[in-house]
């Protein structure tokens, strides 16, 4: 047996020592290696930390590695009937859908329709939640509410402020919000909810006193311009006033008004165009007269629509034929318009006739009598009347 001295032992320590710190620290190495690996490998379940490693990576790798995931998503599609998706997959598919902009070429594990659908689910949830009824004042009775969108349809230019005030002089205490929302609701089904009377209500409301007066430009056998200027009642349809020129002047249009209203009685209102011939003197003889000329906008035949039609009617029932001269005009309009107020139907008043005569037959008498057709304009309309046997 070989004996060893104390000297001996310590280089074998020394080894051993050695051997054992080389082992801890391979170990160490080792394991943060993996742990690093681990680390900056795509993160599958956390997004935006997967987005933050993958910002340190180059684009080669980026795209080797898309494909490579593609692939296996391929294979995985052979397999799997439909994946199973959570509330939180169906949201990130959503959000990163919205900013690619060929994501149903991209989208695999569902149809482009599916993932659409779960986008309108979403708006709907959201503004079920916004519209839910919540607690807050007690309902007003049905009388209160019917009140309240009576004078909302009657009113069409009172606000919720002077329906409060009117339903605070019968006693009635109703907060503006509460009016404001059945006002709305009232006014759904009429038109348009505006702040000034609309047109067609103040034509409506007025239609007895207002009048409506336009030219009509059309030429003779020589091609030279003639003017006929004419005045209509709105609720009658009645051409009230003619006048045929070959050169119309403020002056020439005030004589027309002093001539349909010689006994200085006339309407309220007087609706007419911005044509240059309506200046001081007209002017000054509406005045003269109490009527206030109310000007139609600019490009908007609608506001003169009663005129526009009567227009439309005596160039194809009259003018659109043969006119001779101002003469022949003159005639001409005088038999069509004793036509257009005594004997032709009219479709904006219920196929009434503006001024029927008087001695005229009507429809349905048990007296024997047979129809008669008179010719008007030679015979280009007729006037049918029943005639006594």
């Amino acid at each position: 047996m070989i004996s060893m001295s104390p000297q001996g032992y310590q280089p074998v320590i020394v080894n051993q020592i050695e051997r054992k710190i080389s082992q801890i620290i391979r170990y160490r190495v080792g394991w943060l290696e993996t742990r690093f690996k681990q680390w900056t490998r795509p993160v599958v379940g956390h997004q935006v930390i997967g987005t933050l490693v993958d910002l340190k990576r180059s684009k080669h790798e980026l795209i080797a590695e898309n494909m490579f995931l593609r692939q296996q998503l391929v294979v995985l599609e052979r397999q799997v009937v439909r994946p199973k998706l959570i509330q939180r997959d169906r949201q990130v598919l959503m959000l990163l859908a919205s900013q690619i902009k060929g994501w149903k070429e991209a989208l695999i594990v569902v149809k482009p329709d599916t993932l659409i659908g779960w986008h309108r689910l979403g708006f709907r949830l959201f503004w079920r939640r916004k519209s839910r009824v919540r607690q807050g004042r007690p309902p007003i009775a049905a009388e209160m509410i019917a009140l309240i969108e009576e004078m909302a349809i009657n009113n069409r230019t009172w606000r919720a402020k002077r329906i409060q005030g009117e339903l605070l002089k019968l006693g009635i205490t109703v907060s503006k919000e509460t009016i404001r929302k059945y006002m709305r609701r009232a006014r759904q089904a009429l038109l348009p909810l505006k702040r000034r009377q609309t047109w067609a209500t103040f034509l409506a409301n007025h239609a007895g006193e207002i009048w409506a007066c336009d030219f009509v430009q059309t030429y003779d056998l020589f091609f030279r311009t003639v003017f006929v200027y004419f005045i209509v009642e709105l609720e009658s349809r009645k051409v009230v006033h003619y006048g045929v020129t070959h050169s119309p002047s403020d002056g020439w249009v005030a004589q027309q008004i002093r001539e349909a209203m010689p006994y200085t009685e006339g309407p309220r209102f007087l609706i007419r165009d911005n044509d240059k011939k309506y200046r001081q003197r007209f002017t000054r003889v509406a005045e003269d007269r109490q009527i206030e000329v109310v000007k139609t906008p600019v490009k908007a035949p609608r506001a003169n629509a009663i005129c526009e039609r009567f227009i439309g009617s005596v160039r194809r029932e009259c003018l659109d034929h043969l006119i001779l001269s101002e003469r022949h005009l003159q005639r001409v309009i005088g038999e069509y318009i004793a036509y257009f107020n005594h004997a032709r139907p009219h479709q904006g008043i219920g196929q009434r006739i503006p001024d029927p005569p008087e001695d005229s037959l009507r429809a349905g008498i048990e007296l024997p009598s047979r129809i008669v057709g008179n010719p008007v304009l030679g015979g280009l309309h007729h006037d049918y009347r029943r005639m006594l046997e």
